[in-house]
């Protein structure tokens, strides 16, 4: 599993639902059904990584986040994962909105925009980034809302959810050692990572 997979199983507890929106091949749900004993689901839009999941005996179904997230029970799930894919969604804020009506939780972890080294190719290149996590032209990225930590920070303050916890990952190694500074997290993290709830 990417970095990113990893840090989130550690956030659902066992025998939890769960719901992964853009699930890819179901690295993820395989994971937590085999060793965290959940009844993890997935929707993914790419017809050719449903086939994959699918042909695992995985429950993924082929779905578009931006449209069909409305057809599911509130709080239906205890989780909700979004990993790897607001920055890719036509409406982040309306896709954010459906994941906290349908789980009690939601788990959203997306490449950091804010990160020294995009600002610094910005700042000196005068180009659109170009690394491991932005890894395609500006042409062709289905990243179309690339945003910052503190982007999604002042989202959830306007949208009143509460962050229960935030991780700054760095690719090489783990999670990043700015527990403390979302400033420096934001600078120096590659990507994020957020638990959040619905303020009661």
């Amino acid at each position: 599993m990417r970095l990113d997979q990893e840090l989130i199983v550690s956030l659902i507890n066992p025998y939890s639902r769960v719901l992964d929106i853009g699930s890819g091949d179901g690295t993820l749900i395989d994971h937590l059904s085999r060793h965290r004993k959940c009844d993890a689901r997935g929707i993914e839009l790419d017809m050719s990584l449903v086939t994959q999941a699918v042909a695992k005996g995985l429950p993924v179904i082929q779905g578009n986040a931006d449209f069909d997230l409305k057809n599911y029970p509130t709080k239906g799930f205890d989780y909700v994962v979004l990993s790897r894919t607001l920055q890719a969604v036509n409406r982040p804020k309306e896709v954010l909105q459906q994941i906290m009506r349908i789980g009690r939780h939601g788990i959203v972890s997306f490449p950091n925009f804010g990160h020294w080294f995009p600002r610094m190719q910005l700042l000196f290149g005068g180009r659109m980034p170009m690394n491991k996590v932005w890894s395609t032209q500006w042409y062709e990225t289905p990243n179309i809302h690339p945003c910052t930590m503190m982007d999604f920070v002042d989202l959830c303050q306007q949208e009143h959810y509460e962050i229960k916890q935030w991780l700054a990952i760095n690719d090489k190694g783990g999670k990043a050692p700015w527990k403390r500074s979302l400033y420096l997290a934001n600078i120096f993290g590659e990507q994020a990572l957020f638990l959040l709830s619905n303020r009661n």
